[in-house]
Parts: C-alpha cells; structure tokens; sequence
C-alpha cells in the first residue's frame, strides 16, 4: 500500500489573497471559533494588481477601494498602481497579523464522501506552483474561494486567428506602448482596458479598435449610487445561473483625460468586429483587407474556477446559480470575485457576507 498522505484540517480556506480574498481573512479574524487557513498562489501580496502592465499608474487606474480600517493614502500619481496597490495590501496583511501561506496552488477541490452530498466534507489538493511539488491535503467543513479571473483571459474564436504571422497578445501580456511604437495594431474590446490602451497606443502607433457593440461613453464620475446599480444588475444574472457579465461591462466608460485627448487626435473612431483573421491581417465588416503588425485582445475574463469543477456547481445557464456570495445549491462554497464581487464595488462587503453566512451556517450546526 502507498504511504498516506498527511492531511490538514480547518473549518473554512480561503482561496485567494486579492482584495477580497483579503476581506474574508479580516472578517475570519473576528470569528475565533472557525479555524482558518488562508491559501494565495502568488508570491506576495497584491492579487492580480502584482502583475498590471507599466503605464497603469495611480493616475490613470480606477479608484481602489479602501481596505478595512485602514484607507489607502495619498500616493504619487505617477507611481504605477502594481507597485503602490500590492504594497498597500501587504502594510494592511502585516498590520492585521494575516497569514497567507504562500505561493500555493490549489489544483482540485472534491467532496470526501459524495454519496454524503453537501454534508461531506471538502478535500483540497494543492502544489507549489513554483516546481509542481504536491503540498500536504487540507479537510475543511467550508470553503471561501475569491481567485478571481486576472489567470484566464478570454479571447474569442475568431476565424484564421491561428494564421496570423504578427505578434498577437492579450491583456495579461500588455506592458507598455513603447513596444509598439511605428506599429499597425488592432485593439480588441469595448471595455475600460481596451479603451486605455487605445488611448497610449495611438500617441505612438497606428491604432483601430474594435468591438462588438458601440461603446457607450459616460459623463460625469462613478461613486457609490452608481457601483450598487451595476452590482445589481449583475447580481440578478447570477441569481438566475447564467454566466456573470463583469460590473464594468454595465457601466459604460467614463471620460478620462486620456480618453477625451485621444478622442482630440480623432482616434476613438470604433469599427464593427472584423470578419476574419488573415496572415498579414484582418477583413473587416465590410469586407475591407486590413494589413497589421499586431492584435491585442483586450476581450475580458472568465472567473477562475477549474479547481472547482469537481463539484459540478454549473448550472445549465452556463453560470453558477448564487444566493448572495453562497452557491445556491451548496452551502459550502461561498464565491466572492464572482459576478457581482468581481470588481472592488463588490469585494469590500462580499468577506463580511460570506464569513456570516457560515459562522451562522456552523451554528445551526
């Protein structure tokens, strides 16, 4: 017989040591009985900002909602958001004393005894990420899973991709214009991503963007009232168990100063999803051969979650039926940088739901 292998036991893990993942560690803080062991499979703090390309600075970024207790300070604009935002998270994990075991990769989560259903207990099997070295199993009674979606980029099959003879990348694979400079290259996307890099691209290449739908633009700023109305919306998705649209998606694109001298150059002329991908280029809708250099597929996410497949929580909608930050129909996992969490709006109050919805769980026994 082979020799067992040893096994760790806990009440609730949390996968993920983003912003959210870092919420539900300061909320298990308060909730002493439940013993927690907090995974991440980076190398230190920051979640998907450690790895954000060049010319995202503190300026041009998003606003990054405040950690518990402790707001985020007044930065230097100009200090790119990978360095400021992981070393914000860190000063906030040291301070709080959260210890997230690190890099480790959770690769498959099951039920012990499936016969039991969700009574069984859950089995986490997990590796060192740097050399694939199996780590110990850990038995936990729940499971807070906040990975995010910053590992599974989603580029859209689009016919003769495969042949394209230029340099193709996606967001995750985005470090600065520069490298483009002089450069045809096609941007792909409506989002707030893609909009970015048309906006630096086009000061130093020749730039045409693409996306599927016209994109909407918005006057004005994007505060509270705003972020519970796109939450909402997605919400009522997730509810239903179809597949999340992002909480950006809803929202439209607001006017940055970047956007509004990008569109003073006359380049946020947007043109309908392109036909096909050919070796030197694409054909257009109109059937228009386009020669390019490069295609950059800024063309979203998709919320990582193959180590949970295992337990079958897809419904037939294609998405994950949630009630709150809880799978519907297991009351084990809770999901929290799924739909409506997947943004900051969402992620500052999805730990505190999450971590009540199972001290409450455990006592009710």
């Amino acid at each position: 017989m082979g020799e067992r292998r040893p096994m760790r036991e806990a009440d609730v893990v949390v996968i993920g040591g983003g912003q959210a993942g870092i919420s539900a560690a300061h909320q298990l803080q308060r909730v002493p009985e439940l013993r927690a062991i907090l995974l991440d499979a980076a190398e230190g703090p920051g979640g998907a900002w450690r790895h954000r390309w060049d010319s995202l600075t503190m300026a041009t970024v998003n606003r990054i909602a405040d950690l518990p207790g402790m707001p985020l300070e007044r930065i230097d604009p100009r200090t790119p958001s990978r360095t400021a935002v992981p070393d914000y998270f860190g000063r906030f994990e040291q301070s709080h004393g959260i210890a997230f075991e690190r890099p480790v990769r959770v690769v498959r989560v099951r039920s012990e005894h499936p016969e039991a259903g969700t009574d069984s207990a859950l089995l986490l099997d997990s590796v060192d990420p740097r050399d694939g070295a199996p780590l110990p199993a850990i038995r936990t009674r729940a499971l807070i899973n906040a990975t995010g979606t910053w590992d599974r980029p989603f580029v859209p099959s689009v016919p003769g991709r495969e042949s394209f003879t230029g340099r193709q990348l996606r967001t995750v694979d985005y470090t600065r214009a520069e490298d483009f400079a002089g450069a045809r290259i096609a941007i792909v996307g409506g989002g707030i991503s893609a909009a970015g890099f048309l906006a630096e691209l086009s000061a130093v290449a020749t730039t045409f963007w693409y996306t599927r739908r016209e994109p909407v633009f918005r006057e004005g700023g994007f505060g509270e009232v705003e972020g519970r109305e796109a939450v909402a919306m997605v919400e009522e998705r997730v509810a239903a168990g179809l597949a999340p649209l992002s909480v950006v998606s809803v929202t439209g694109l607001v006017w940055t100063p970047a956007l509004r001298a990008a569109a003073e150059r006359g380049v946020l002329e947007r043109r309908p999803m392109f036909r096909r991908v050919t070796p030197e280029g694409v054909i257009e809708h109109d059937g228009t051969a386009r020669r390019l250099d490069a295609i950059l597929w800024a063309t979203g996410f998709r919320a990582s979650l193959g180590h949970l497949a295992p337990l079958h929580l897809r419904s037939a909608g294609g998405g994950i039926r949630m009630d709150g930050t809880k799978v519907a129909g297991d009351p084990r996992i809770h999901l929290i940088g799924y739909g409506p969490s997947s943004s900051t709006v969402g992620a500052r109050q999805a730990g505190r739901e999450a971590v009540r919805r199972l001290r409450r769980r455990q006592a009710m026994g």
